[in-house]
């Protein structure tokens, strides 16, 4: 019985050791362990996008391939071992990590039915967000939920905008069939729509050209609210993130309001923050 409970307390502080290394990133194990996993998340991409280009797939299509399902292999081991030392798995694997994680191994299964998948496994570069965690970049982090705070507070503003807009293409483009037609390659709404909204976002590809006056004053028209669709939702989002940036620290003894908010001395004077 004694031998039994001494197995069992070296198998979980083994299993709480492994799940320190793959979770944490406060040890130099850890830390370790994540610094290797971006080097393997960085290189596998790289591989992906040689086995892309023709020439080089041509010579060296067979080593890549065995190079790709080494990096499958180590991530999908990963990924199971991440489960399996999870302390709640169903959190993880719904989780927005457990997915990335997921996702970045099935193209290379797909793509043993199918051709083509596996180029879809650059999706690995989301990966390398763990990069904030790894080196500890706080203030990034801190920045990032700023941004998403404004972001969310924006999106009814955002939406109603983008649906204005919405209207405005439909009814241009709809304009656009009837004005130019099939003979100048107006083919019908959904065409005039696409020639509506390649205008309004200033993009202009040319594969679609006005050649009535009439034509021409809408797409002038369209032109200029282009800017407002460039404007408009940035402005709208520089508001809230600075209604939602946290405010300077105030020091008591010059007024000086542009301390950071932890700051433990005046920027301008000196004078110790309270």
């Amino acid at each position: 019985m004694a031998v039994q409970r001494t197995m069992d307390k070296k198998d979980l502080s083994t299993r709480e050791k492994w799940r320190e290394i793959i979770f944490e990133s406060h040890t130099p194990d850890s830390r370790l362990f994540d610094v290797i996993l971006l080097y393997a998340i960085l290189l596998s991409v790289a591989v992906i996008m040689l086995d892309s280009v023709e020439k080089i797939d041509l010579r060296y299509g067979h080593i890549l391939s065995v190079i790709e399902w080494f990096f499958t292999i180590i991530f999908t081991i990963e990924y199971v071992a991440r489960i399996a030392l999870s302390e709640d798995k169903r959190k993880y694997i719904l989780s927005g990590w457990g997915i990335i994680d997921l996702v970045s191994t099935i193209p290379s299964y797909l793509s043993l039915f199918v051709h083509g998948p596996q180029y879809l496994l650059t999706i690995r570069i989301l990966r390398l967000l763990r990069i904030f965690r790894v080196l500890r970049l706080n203030s990034y982090l801190k920045e990032a939920r700023i941004l998403g705070t404004a972001l969310k507070a924006s999106s009814a503003k955002i939406i109603v905008f983008f649906g204005v807009i919405l209207s405005v293409v439909i009814v241009m483009g709809t304009l656009m069939y009837l004005i130019e037609g099939p003979a100048h390659g107006f083919t019908s709404i959904p065409r005039g729509i696409y020639w509506a909204i390649v205008t309004i976002t200033t993009v202009g590809y040319g594969d679609l050209t006005p050649i009535t006056v009439v034509g021409q004053m809408i797409s002038s028209l369209l032109m200029l609210i282009g800017y407002a669709v460039i404007t408009v939702p940035t402005g709208i989002v520089s508001v809230e993130l600075a209604q939602h940036k946290p405010k300077g620290a105030v020091c008591t003894e010059c007024g000086n309001r542009e301390n950071d908010i932890d700051a433990l001395f005046c920027k301008h004077c000196g004078h110790p923050m309270e």
